[in-house]
């Protein structure tokens, strides 16, 4: 009977452990999207001091095109670089057209961009963003799961480097700016 016993923990504890599998599979961009620095995109609001120049300091949204505009430079191309790669630009900018000798030039985000979610959740939209979020925190802002709601993964749609791609995440993973979430429902 013992020996009975432990032969079914032993294919029970097989069983789980095949179950507990590295899902979804690491893909290297959503890795590389995830762990790298963040990228600007369409929405973002940034905050750009120019220092000991009041008038060139101000909060920037990113246009749908991807731009700020800022006065003296006009538009700057923001889309899909990091702040520090911003910051250059516009110090670059300000320098080249020799409005500034030595521009010192800080880009920090004051707003990301908001997150969608839809499916099975109580309340269906957008949301703002907040630094550190996962799918979990996201459900939670959304209202929590509504009782028909598959609870072990939701497919989440993101933008990387302008290719548009679906992946399963499980609910302790990160979320990011601009993501959509949809919570399916289960078959029972």
């Amino acid at each position: 009977m013992r020996l009975v016993c432990l032969v079914a923990m032993i294919i029970g504890t097989l069983f789980l452990s095949a179950c507990q599998s590295s899902y979804p599979p690491p893909d290297a961009t959503t890795y590389k999207t995830l762990v790298g620095p963040y990228r600007l995109d369409s929405g973002d609001r940034l905050r750009v001091v120019v220092f000991g120049q009041t008038d060139l300091s101000n909060t920037y949204l990113i246009d749908q095109a991807g731009y700020i505009s800022m006065p003296l430079i006009g538009a700057v191309a923001a889309r899909g670089r990091t702040t520090q790669e911003l910051e250059g630009e516009v110090a670059a900018k300000l320098k080249s057209g020799r409005f500034l000798r030595d521009p010192d030039v800080s880009v920090e985000i004051d707003r990301y961009r908001p997150f969608f979610i839809m499916g099975e959740v109580a309340s269906a939209g957008q949301y703002p963003f907040v630094s550190g979020m996962t799918v979990q925190t996201a459900v939670a802002i959304a209202g929590g799961f509504t009782p028909r709601a598959q609870r072990g993964d939701v497919d989440v749609t993101r933008q990387i480097n302008g290719k548009v791609t679906t992946v399963r995440l499980l609910p302790t993973q990160p979320v990011l700016p601009g993501d959509t979430i949809n919570v399916r429902e289960r078959f029972f």
